[in-house]
């Protein structure tokens, strides 16, 4: 057991490493930014919003502001700024006195300052204390396992930023590349959370046969429904800011998997577990008993993991649905919309994932969990793979 939480420990630590060490890793797109430019945190000392005019629900003018860097070389220092609204809703920002407000300063070439745009409100704070308290709360909350679940959360965003988005702006087919990303993530998340154990061994193996049936369902559906990727947001942008060469409907397909494998991952785990939960408590029981209670698990499981799947979908696309209810637009001139199939394939075809993960990882664990040697010892071992401490009366 010692051996196995060695194990467990070392794991921790490569992927801490990994994640340092992504950290600096450059995504090759830096040097598109000026790098005469400062990027410094203000505040908004005085507004002047007399230009301002009210249009029905949006306004236009222009504000007078004078800020203040509070940090940097400029630290202190005061600028008149004019904040443009181009009557927006998605891109104006209308400041009030005593926020804080990102700025852009441009230099010259002998360091004086060329001009200073107020860009937008200052939210770093903001998203850097919400990381806090969830990662408090966590830790808090599962300990060991969940510093563990931190940890791969890290790694995760580290990866996605680092690796996956950088070699789809170079051109690397999107799918071969999403797989082999969603197979990292999913081993990384799954061992860091069961440890090196047949736990995590079955919860894995579940998890990418359910993704590995999901790619290959969304490739045929982006295909049979005439789907493009023109559908995500900032797609046409990508295009045409240098980037005609994408394969956008590949990126589209490769987004379908790669957002639904997280609930999949989830699934293959708590049937997992269970089958695992399962053959520890009842050594004796056989190879068909242990297949037939994960996918009892699973069912149960899956009836809320798709409900789950559906509501986060269609909650990034409520407003849409609200505008062509407002307009009275048919149900079936809604439904053969280019967006609103792009959004039904990607619900079903996520869906399709989870149905299926469940008897995967329930086959698999009832052919590992059942085997002697893993009886023998199965009592023993908790969900991290090391042994738990039993108290005695």
């Amino acid at each position: 057991m010692d051996r196995i939480c060695n194990k467990d420990r070392m794991l921790v630590f490569v992927f801490t490493l990994l994640s340092f060490a992504l950290w600096f890793v450059p995504t090759g797109f830096e040097g598109r930014v000026d790098d005469n430019a400062l990027r410094v945190r203000g505040k908004v000392v005085e507004v002047d919003s007399a230009n301002l005019q009210q249009h029905a629900i949006i306004k236009v003018g222009a504000q007078q502001l004078i800020v203040e860097v509070l940090e940097g070389p400029l630290s202190g220092t005061r600028y008149q700024v004019v904040n443009q609204l181009l009557g927006r809703l998605d891109l104006d920002k209308v400041f009030d006195r005593g926020e804080e407000v990102l700025l852009v300063i441009t230099r010259n070439v002998d360091g004086s300052v060329n001009s200073v745009v107020a860009q937008d409100h200052y939210r770093v704070g903001l998203e850097l204390g919400l990381f806090g308290l969830f990662s408090l709360l966590l830790l808090a909350f599962g300990g060991w396992t969940g510093a563990k679940a931190l940890l791969s959360f890290i790694f995760s965003g580290m990866v996605l930023w680092k690796l996956f988005v950088p070699a789809l702006l170079a051109g690397v087919s999107p799918v071969p590349l999403a797989f082999v990303i969603v197979a990292l993530l999913t081993a990384c998340i799954i061992f860091l959370v069961a440890g090196p154990t047949r736990l995590g061994v079955v919860a894995f193996s579940g998890a990418m046969l359910g993704v590995g049936a999901s790619t290959g369902l969304a490739m045929w559906a982006a295909s049979a429904f005439h789907l493009s990727g023109a559908v995500m947001p900032f797609a046409e942008t990508l295009l045409y800011s240098g980037y005609a060469h994408l394969d956008i409907t590949g990126i589209y397909v490769a987004a379908i998997f790669v957002a639904a494998s997280g609930a999949v991952m989830d699934l293959a785990m708590d049937v997992a577990a269970s089958q695992n939960e399962i053959v520890n408590q009842a050594p004796g029981v056989t190879t068909t008993q242990a297949l037939w209670s994960g996918v009892r698990v699973g069912r149960s499981v899956v009836g809320t993991m798709t409900t789950t799947l559906l509501l986060a979908y269609s909650g990034g696309y409520i407003t849409l649905l609200m505008a062509f209810m407002a307009q009275g637009v048919p149900l079936i001139n809604i439904f053969n919309l280019l967006y609103v199939a792009a959004e039904v394939v990607k619900t079903m075809v996520g869906s399709f994932g989870l149905v299926l993960v469940a008897p995967f990882t329930a086959l698999v664990g009832a052919f590992v969990f059942t085997r002697s040697e893993v009886q023998q010892r199965g009592a023993t071992k908790s969900l991290s793979g090391c042994p738990e401490i039993v108290m005695e009366s």
